[in-house]
């Protein structure tokens, strides 16, 4: 005879002769509704849709369990001075949806908070990649370097996302499609910040069309610089947020991470004359004075401590949208259907 499995997430019936382990599917944590986000304890996922929420797959496998959790037990109220103690305490349903007991949000700063400049650790693996980049740089720095501003057939352009070459001048006519972002790779998932359209496969990534028109560009306007679109990853504990830059032998002395409590602003010089630069809106607050920058001779992380230990949705704040002028126009013809029937009922009682 089956019975219902009273394991949160899973509600199904099931046979108890025949109850191997791995067979419910279910959430052994409690439910958490914080900031319009609802979710489980136990894992990460958030959503603003309460349907949503309820159809959240469970994180854990095991038995199935046929034990109804207790019932609530009211106490008898024999006094009006019990009854008031009584109605402070929480009720059984308010403690489950509640706990753990989030604090309160902390009041998003302003973005016009003055930035400070991040301390910044430096490994000894970098250290001693910089001294022997120093030896090659003084080799190089004899050599003469071509100041010439003709472009090289076959020259590929500059442009992320962009494949097409120089073949002479009738290639500058030529529309360039790349991507005006950078490439993030997280969790498994490959993607330009600037369209999003996330593959797991890397030639898929390296396929995507641009989502920008443009000119082709040839060569880099600062020679001196390089701008480069750096491998960038994030993730993220119950009190930091971690991101990870890719950028080999980086300067110390010509890079740096500015921050307030709501933006960064990374700067990096790398590989000798490559520079890669990323302004971000986070989606979190951050405790500046407990925040800092590891510098290692294949990344770079930018260890930031949460204002409040709560899990980010995202590593960039959206913009806001902007209501729909559609929108806009409906309320005020119903706005104005509605003056216009009151006037009716007041000429009719006239």
């Amino acid at each position: 005879m089956s019975t219902l499995c009273y394991n949160k997430g899973c509600g199904q019936r099931f046979d108890p002769e025949n109850n191997p382990d791995g067979c419910c599917t279910h959430h052994p944590g409690v439910p958490v509704f914080h900031d319009a986000l609802k979710g489980w304890s136990c894992c990460k996922r958030r959503t603003t849709d309460f349907s949503d929420f309820l159809s959240i797959a469970g994180c854990t496998k095991g038995p199935h369990n046929k034990e109804k959790p207790p019932e609530p037990v009211k106490p008898d109220v024999t006094s009006s001075a019990e009854k008031d103690v009584d109605e402070q305490k929480p009720k059984f349903n308010e403690y489950i949806i509640s706990a753990p007991k989030p604090q309160e949000a902390i009041c998003r700063p302003s973005a016009d908070e003055p930035m400070v400049r991040l301390q910044h650790k430096v490994s000894s693996s970098l250290k001693q990649a910089l001294e022997k980049l120093k030896l090659s740089d003084n080799s190089l720095a004899l050599q003469k370097e071509d100041n010439s501003d003709e472009v090289k057939i076959g020259t590929s352009c500059k442009n992320g996302g962009c494949t097409k070459s120089y073949d002479g001048p009738a290639s500058d006519s030529d529309k360039c499609s790349f991507h005006s972002g950078f490439p993030i790779f997280h969790e498994g998932m490959k993607y330009w910040s600037c369209c999003k359209k996330k593959t797991s496969d890397f030639n898929s990534f390296l396929s995507q069309v641009g989502c920008t028109k443009g000119q082709h560009l040839w060569k880099k306007k600062d020679q001196g610089k390089k701008l480069a679109p750096c491998r960038f990853d994030w993730h993220q504990t119950g009190s930091q947020v971690i991101i990870s830059i890719y950028a080999k032998n980086a300067a110390p002395e010509l890079s740096y991470v500015d921050a307030n409590s709501t933006t960064l602003h990374i700067h990096v010089m790398f590989e000798g004359e490559k520079s890669f630069e990323q302004k971000i809106s986070l989606w979190g607050v951050i405790d500046v004075t407990q925040s800092a920058v590891n510098m290692m001779a294949s990344k770079i992380e930018v260890a930031m401590r949460k204002s409040e230990a709560m899990l980010w949705a995202r590593l960039d704040l959206p913009p806001p949208v902007a209501a729909s002028p559609k929108g806009r126009e409906k309320k005020c013809e119903s706005d104005s259907s509605g003056s216009d029937d009151d006037d009716d009922d007041d000429e009719e009682s006239e």
